[in-house]
C-alpha cells in the first residue's frame, strides 16, 4: 500500500491559517491597527475602499522595520514577541504568534514601505498570495505603510460569502471602535470611500467615548476608579438615564486588549440593581489593568477572550467598583448611619438626658404631634376579624349582603362586577365548554349577549368562569396579540397612519448603529415612522405610528436596532414580523381600558377574533383553562 500521509505545501498551509484568522475585512484592519500600535506609533490612519473588498491601508508613524525584519514579518510563526514559554504568561503586546501577516498575505495582494528613523532609505516589498514578486529600496516616512488589495481574490468562494457592504463596513466600525477606545493616547483617523469618518485627536478617554460614539455620551459619563491588591479598575459608566435596549456599547479592556466575557458583564449589569429596566443594557468602558501572569489571553485565535487565574474574585471587584462609583456620584445614595464630626461635638447629643428635660419635651408641640392618634403618620391597628366577617357574610348571601358591605379588593381602583361565580351562559343556556371550543364559543358570544362574567386580578389579569372550570388571560398579552393582528391587516393593507409630532425628535447613534438603521428605514417608514438622516450618525423623527404613545418611538429603534445586529442572513424576509411585535409590544401598555367591565369584555372579544388568540407573536402563552376538577382537587 503507497503512503498517503504527507505534509501540505506551505500555501496551502498558510490558507487554512488565514481562515481562522482572517474571517472578513474587519478581521484584517483588526490585526494590522494592532501591529501599528505595538510599533509605537502614536498616529495611526486607516483607508477603507469598497467595505475593505477593494482597499485595506494602515500609515502609521511607528519605529519601522528593516529590510530582512520586513521579509521576515510575512513567516508563519515569525515573531519579535516570544523567545521561550514563559513569555506566553507574559504577554503586554497586541499580537505575538505571528500568524496574522502571514494569513493576510496567503488571500490577498500585498504593499508593504517601512521605514525606520534612522535609515535614509525604507524597503518595498509586494506579495500576492504568499509569493514575493518584488522587493527593493523606496523613500517613505518613518514607519509603515500597509496596503491589502482584492482580499480573498484567490478564494473567490470566501469572498462570494462576504456580506453587502453595510454589514462588512459595521463590523470594521466596530474594531476600529474597540482599537481607538483601548488606546485615547493614540490620534487615529479614517477615511471610508475618500470620505473622513474619524478624526481623533490623543486626548483623554472622556474625549475618545465622545468622538467615537456622539456627544449624546458627554453628560452622561460617571468615572469610575478603584485600585486594590489585585487589579486596578478605572474608565466610565453611564447613568440609568442612559441605558438602552442595543448591546453594543459595553467595552471591557483587559491590559490595552479588548476582550468579551460574559461573566464580567454580568457583575455590571448586578451592580446596577433595579436602577435599570430588565430589557435595557448600560454602557460602560472599564480598563483592568492587571498581572499578566493572572490571565491566559491565548485561549482563542482572535485573542478576545481570555481565561482569568480567579473569576470569582474578578467578579466581586468589578461588581463593588461600580457600585462605590453609582453611590458616590449619587445615582444610587447609600446610607451613612454614622453622625458628622460637627454634629456629635454638639451639648445636646454629649450631655444625658435628665428626668426635668423629659416631663419639658412631653408637653412639647413636637411631641404630641407623633404620638396622638388620627395624624397622618400614624397608622392604626385594626380588628383583622371585621373585614373576615365581612367577607363571609357576603359569601353566604350575595345578592343580599353585597349591597351592605364594601366590596374588597387587593388591587386599587378595581371594581368586580356581580354574580361573578355562576355558570357561562349563552343565549340563555349553559354551555360545556373544553380549550378547543374556546376560539368558536367566544365568536358565538361576541354576537350574543356576551360572557359577563369577568374578574380583574391584580391588574394584570382576567379571570372568566365557565361551566367546565375558569380561564384566566394575561391582559397585556392579550392586548400585544390584538396589536399584532391589527397592524399586520394595516400592514398587508398599506394604510398605515402616521402622526406628526410637535417637537421633532433627535436620535443619535454610534456610526455602526446608523448603518443599520439605515437600512430598515423604508420598512419603519411603511409602519408609520416618518424618519430622515439629519447629519453624521444623527437622524430626526418627525412622524410616528398613530397610537404610539410619546416617549416609546425610542425604545422602538432601539428595539429595531438590536435586532438587526443578531439577525441572521436568512431572516430579512422576517423583518416585516419583527417590526409589527415590537410595535404591538409598545402599544399594549394601556392598563386603563380595561378597568371597566365594558373595556373587558371588549378585549376578550377582539382576542378570540384573532386569527392565533393562544399565543402573543413571540410565542409566549395569553391564556390558560383550569377545569373544574382541577379546582376543586386544589382544595382536596
Amino acid at each position: 500500500m503507497p503512503d498517503v500521509i504527507q505534509l501540505l505545501s506551505d500555501h496551502i498551509a498558510n490558507q487554512i491559517a488565514a481562515g481562522e484568522v482572517i474571517q472578513r475585512p474587519a478581521s484584517a484592519v483588526k490585526e494590522l491597527l494592532e501591529n501599528a500600535i505595538d510599533a509605537g506609533a502614536t498616529d495611526i490612519q486607516l483607508v477603507i475602499k469598497d467595505a475593505g473588498k477593494e482597499l485595506i491601508q494602515v500609515i502609521d508613524n511607528g519605529k519601522g522595520m528593516s529590510p530582512t525584519d520586513a521579509r521576515m514579518s510575512f513567516e508563519r510563526h515569525a515573531t519579535s514577541k516570544i523567545r521561550n514559554i514563559e513569555d506566553l504568561f507574559k504577554i503586554r503586546t497586541m499580537g505575538f504568534r505571528g500568524e496574522a501577516l502571514a494569513s493576510i498575505a496567503a488571500v490577498t495582494q500585498v504593499e508593504l514601505k517601512t521605514r525606520q528613523a534612522d535609515s535614509e532609505t525604507g524597503t518595498r516589498l509586494v506579495i500576492e498570495g504568499t509569493e514575493v514578486k518584488l522587493q527593493e529600496p523606496c523613500a517613505v516616512n518613518a514607519g509603515t505603510n500597509f496596503m491589502v488589495k482584492n482580499l480573498f481574490f484567490n478564494v473567490p468562494a470566501r469572498r462570494h460569502f462576504l456580506k453587502s457592504n453595510n454589514t462588512e463596513m459595521r463590523h470594521i466600525h466596530d474594531e476600529f471602535t474597540r482599537v481607538a477606545l483601548s488606546y485615547p493616547g493614540i490620534s487615529f483617523r479614517m477615511w471610508n470611500n475618500g470620505a473622513e469618518e474619524f478624526h481623533l485627536e490623543a486626548g483623554n478617554l472622556k474625549e475618545r467615548i465622545v468622538g467615537l460614539l456622539g456627544n449624546a455620551y458627554a453628560k452622561n459619563l460617571v468615572p469610575v476608579e478603584e485600585r486594590t491588591d489585585l487589579l486596578n479598575i478605572y474608565g466610565f459608566i453611564g447613568k440609568p438615564d442612559a441605558a438602552t435596549r442595543t448591546r453594543g456599547n459595553q467595552f471591557f479592556i483587559i491590559n490595552g486588549r479588548f476582550i468579551r466575557n460574559s461573566y464580567l458583564n454580568h457583575a455590571v449589569a448586578m451592580a446596577y440593581g433595579s436602577l435599570i429596566e430588565k430589557e435595557s443594557f448600560p454602557f460602560y468602558t472599564l480598563f483592568l489593568d492587571i498581572d499578566p501572569s493572572r490571565v491566559d489571553v491565548n485561549v482563542h485565535p482572535t485573542k478576545q477572550e481570555v481565561k482569568f487565574e480567579d473569576d470569582r474574585l474578578m467578579y466581586s471587584y468589578l461588581n463593588a467598583a461600580v457600585k462605590h462609583a453609582l453611590a458616590r456620584y449619587n445615582i444610587a445614595p447609600s446610607l451613612d448611619f454614622t453622625l458628622a464630626p460637627e454634629i456629635e461635638q454638639l451639648s445636646a447629643v454629649q450631655r444625658p438626658v435628665t428626668e426635668r428635660q423629659r416631663e419639658e419635651t412631653k408637653t412639647g408641640y413636637l411631641f404630641n404631634t407623633f404620638t396622638d392618634k388620627n395624624q397622618a403618620h400614624i397608622i392604626e391597628r385594626k380588628d383583622s376579624l371585621k373585614s373576615w366577617k365581612a367577607l363571609y357574610e357576603i359569601a353566604q348571601n350575595p345578592t343580599t349582603q353585597a349591597q351592605q358591605y364594601p366590596q374588597v379588593s387587593t388591587e386599587p381602583n378595581t371594581t368586580f362586577p356581580e354574580n361573578s361565580i355562576t355558570h357561562q351562559m349563552i343565549n340563555g343556556e349553559e354551555s360545556t365548554i373544553i380549550p378547543s371550543e374556546v376560539n368558536t364559543l367566544y365568536a358565538a358570544e361576541s354576537a350574543g349577549k356576551g360572557a359577563g362574567n369577568m374578574m380583574l386580578i391584580h391588574g394584570s389579569m382576567l379571570a372568566t368562569t365557565v361551566k367546565s372550570g375558569m380561564m384566566l388571560i394575561h391582559i397585556r398579552r392579550a392586548q400585544e396579540r390584538i396589536w399584532y393582528e391589527r397592524l399586520l391587516a394595516q400592514w398587508n393593507g398599506q394604510d398605515m397612519a402616521s402622526q406628526q409630532v410637535l417637537f421633532p425628535l433627535s436620535y443619535e447613534l454610534s456610526p455602526q448603529d446608523s448603518l443599520l438603521l439605515n437600512e430598515a428605514l423604508g420598512d419603519l417608514a411603511r409602519i408609520g415612522f416618518d424618519i430622515a438622516p439629519f447629519g453624521k450618525n444623527t437622524f430626526v423623527v418627525q412622524g410616528i405610528p398613530a397610537g404610539l404613545p410619546g416617549g416609546e418611538e425610542k425604545y422602538v429603534l432601539d428595539e429595531v436596532v438590536e435586532h438587526l445586529k443578531n439577525e441572521s442572513p436568512d431572516a430579512v424576509g422576517k423583518r416585516t414580523d419583527m417590526l409589527l411585535a415590537h410595535m404591538a409590544r409598545r402599544l399594549s401598555r394601556n392598563k386603563h381600558a380595561i378597568m371597566q367591565p365594558e373595556g373587558q369584555q371588549a378585549l376578550v372579544d377582539e382576542l378570540f377574533g384573532c386569527s392565533q388568540p393562544e399565543y402573543t407573536p413571540e410565542g409566549k402563552k395569553v391564556f390558560v383553562m383550569i377545569r373544574k376538577d382541577d379546582l376543586e382537587a386544589m382544595l382536596g
